[in-house]
């Protein structure tokens, strides 16, 4: 990360958008049918579905989940340390809260003082796309 207007920008990249759905099955047809896109997994299990669809060749990769509370989505971005990271974001001001697991690394998910969703994640386990790509439980 990076001083506020320095040269070099806080984060790696986007890598997903964690959308909450009401109908994951619906909206993942809309996302592949309506607007081209790829479907790279749709997983139902232990009572939840998570869907993965790629509308662009680069990241982010759409996320459609039943599971995620609210309306906003939460933007998913890399970082190279997560632990520097929110270092770096408590010397400006920001509250640590939670970390926790994700198949991909480590993850702290946050919301900004206007309700915006962000989550920061350090991708200590890269081949685990590969382990969910083309499963299709619905």
């Amino acid at each position: 990360m990076a001083e506020p207007g320095g040269d070099r920008l806080p984060f790696e990249q986007l890598d997903f958008l964690y959308v909450p759905s009401r109908d994951v099955a619906g909206d993942l047809a809309f996302f592949s049918e309506v607007l081209g896109g790829r479907v790279v997994f749709a997983i139902d299990s232990m009572g939840t579905r998570v869907a993965a669809v790629r509308l662009t060749e680069d990241p982010p990769l759409v996320l459609l989940t039943d599971h995620l509370e609210g309306d906003r989505p939460i933007l998913v971005y890399r970082v190279p340390d997560l632990r520097a990271a929110l270092t770096e974001l408590e010397g400006r001001g920001w509250r640590r809260e939670h970390t926790f697991e994700i198949p991909h690394g480590p993850i702290c998910s946050f919301a900004g003082p206007r309700g915006h969703r962000v989550a920061l994640y350090q991708l200590t386990r890269p081949e685990v796309a590969a382990h969910f790509e083309g499963r299709h439980d619905f």
